[in-house]
């Protein structure tokens, strides 16, 4: 395993950091707190963080073209208008009504906001009734279900495949789909990487320009880069026992930010739960689409 310099970009601290992602408008990259109901944004230029409350836990968050965010709450997709903080409710799947919540999520090339659920509690979990949802800001069609702690969310850069993990300690696996990104079908799916062998779980995914898929190694202090082929290339030593999420930023897309989940009195990482950021020479990531929303909705 190797390490490079890794620091926390500011003091907020997260109970569950993750859904983060870069926001090329704004040159700023979002992130959420989940159980608190939470957006942050943080502006590495100028080192001023931003945040909004919802009113129940956010499982991901994703951009529109006019720089408006539609958040995955448990009772439905909303969006929000950053600039004024309004809001509006636009409806679609409604986890908290079977004990459910939000997870990880992502948009596709087509410009589809995919989120998946998963249950509240570890019995729920088990039962393996987590679903994924696609959502165009009209219609949110569920793609597949069967999943414990869905999670790794990622597709390749000529949107061919798409990746998808389950987190859960029974499971432990990440597979890869052919992906039809015109009709957002997935077939064919396989085991990519099974991490059963590695010291992290799956948790949040990210795609390089290289097409190797970067896994947030959570439980595992560490990050992994895996090969197309699914042979593991890297293994980053983290600060931080529980990362959750990696989102490739900066103006060139050479710096990533790792969100995590706070582990409160563990005086051998005081920077859990914390956005963190470093480089990893050579490596650059793949700019992650903002959703093709409705004109027409997008009226806040």
């Amino acid at each position: 395993m190797i390490s490079f310099k890794t620091e926390p970009v500011s003091d907020i601290r997260a109970h569950t950091g993750d859904g983060a992602f870069w926001s090329t408008g704004r040159q700023a990259v979002y992130w959420v707190d989940i159980p608190a109901g939470r957006l942050n944004l943080h502006d590495p230029a100028t080192g001023h963080d931003q945040h909004w409350d919802f009113p129940t836990s956010v499982g991901c968050v994703a951009e529109t073209r006019s720089g408006r965010i539609v958040a995955a709450l448990t009772n439905g997709f909303h969006l929000l208008d950053p600039d004024t903080g309004n809001m509006i409710a636009l409806g679609g799947a409604n986890p908290g009504a079977v004990a459910h919540r939000f997870n990880d999520g992502t948009v596709d090339p087509h410009g589809r906001f995919l989120a998946g659920t998963m249950g509240q509690t570890p019995g729920l979990r088990i039962r393996a009734e987590g679903r994924l949802y696609a959502f165009d800001g009209r219609f949110c069609r569920k793609i597949m279900d069967g999943f414990r702690t869905l999670n790794g969310l990622a597709f390749s850069p000529d949107g061919r495949t798409a990746y998808i993990s389950d987190s859960h300690r029974q499971v432990q696996t990440i597979w890869a789909y052919d992906y039809d990104q015109y009709d957002g079908l997935w077939t064919n799916g396989r085991v990519f990487f099974d991490c059963r062998d590695v010291a992290g779980r799956p948790d949040g995914g990210a795609i390089d320009s290289d097409g190797c898929y970067w896994m947030a190694g959570v439980s595992g202090w560490q990050l992994l880069r895996i090969t197309p082929q699914g042979k593991l290339d890297m293994a980053i030593e983290m600060p931080v026992e529980k990362p959750t999420r990696i989102a490739f930023g900066g103006r060139d897309r050479e710096q990533l930010f790792v969100t995590s989940i706070a582990v409160p009195g563990d005086t051998d990482q005081p920077d859990s739960g914390k956005l963190l950021t470093l480089r990893v020479p050579g490596i650059v990531g793949q700019e992650m689409p903002v959703m093709t929303f409705p004109k027409e909705l997008d009226v806040l």
